[in-house]
């Protein structure tokens, strides 16, 4: 396992800038995601939140600005879309080894570390959205990934199954120790397994611990108050405790000696 946050991050962008066909993508844009940090980047769609994964990953080179990554440094990528031809029938065990080899032993186990060890030899499209988005989790965990980034992991999922994936992705960093830099279209659930928040609309608009962005002029103006009010009121009830506009837990009950962030505390389904 890496050490906790306070390390030197895993990967750290520094005034990134892309510019396409005279538009600009991305401009000045600068976060690093630590070991055993859950970052997450927000954003509306077109708004360059797939491009900073591109850039991290690789892929993809900055018109200007550096990325530092630590030497060695394993990734593992959940993408939002994946790029399997639906005519093939292609089994959940097929589907593992398809980029990457693993023994039969480290796909069962990483299969049971997400809940999903039952599906080993289903076919893919008889999967559910959350049972897809689980094997997707495995597939990124084979790698034994120091960083991972997973874009828009719940998409295709109920509000009871985003919960339960939040948790399951919170508790992979606690066990792992890895950063996880998580990719989404609004906060909503998120907050409740995050550290840190960066909200992008091709610049960083604002960025810090949850609730303080919800707050912010910008992400008010991008999100609405009403999407800012559900986000907090999830990310108060998951942490059963109070925070602060600093995001600074504030101690409301003298009994509950309960401390920090409780990133697996489960929401309730409506």
């Amino acid at each position: 396992m890496l050490a906790r946050s306070g390390a030197t991050p895993l990967i750290a962008l520094d005034g990134i800038s892309v510019a396409f066909g005279g538009r600009v993508i991305l401009e000045d844009i600068s976060l690093d995601v630590s070991p055993g940090e859950i970052v997450t980047l927000i954003g509306p769609n077109g708004s360059g939140k797939t491009t900073v994964a591109r850039i991290m990953l690789g892929l993809q080179s900055p018109d200007a600005g550096t990325v530092l990554r630590r030497d060695a440094l394993r990734v593992g990528y959940m993408p939002q879309k994946h790029t399997v031809d639906p005519v093939l029938p292609v089994s959940v065990r097929r589907y593992l080894t398809l980029t990457h080899r693993a023994s039969a032993a480290a796909m069962a186990e990483t299969l049971g570390e997400v809940g999903a060890a039952h599906l080993m030899d289903t076919n893919l499209y008889d999967l559910s959205g959350g049972e897809m988005q689980r094997v997707s989790l495995a597939r990124a965990l084979l790698r034994d990934p120091d960083l991972l980034i997973l874009d828009e992991p719940t998409q295709g999922v109920d509000f009871a199954g985003e919960a339960e994936l939040y948790r399951l992705i919170a508790g992979m960093r606690d066990r792992r120790g890895c950063g996880i830099l998580m990719i989404s279209h609004d906060l909503h659930l998120v907050m409740s397994a995050t550290d840190e928040v960066v909200c992008i609309n091709h610049h960083v608009c604002c960025s810090g611990a949850p609730e303080a962005v919800t707050q912010h002029p910008e992400y008010l103006a991008l999100f609405g108050s009403k999407a800012a009010a559900e986000a907090v009121a999830v990310y108060a009830h998951a942490h059963d405790h109070d925070h602060d506009v600093s995001g600074n837990v504030i101690d409301t009950d003298p009994h509950d000696h309960g401390h920090g962030h409780h990133h697996h505390a489960k929401p309730d389904a409506p």
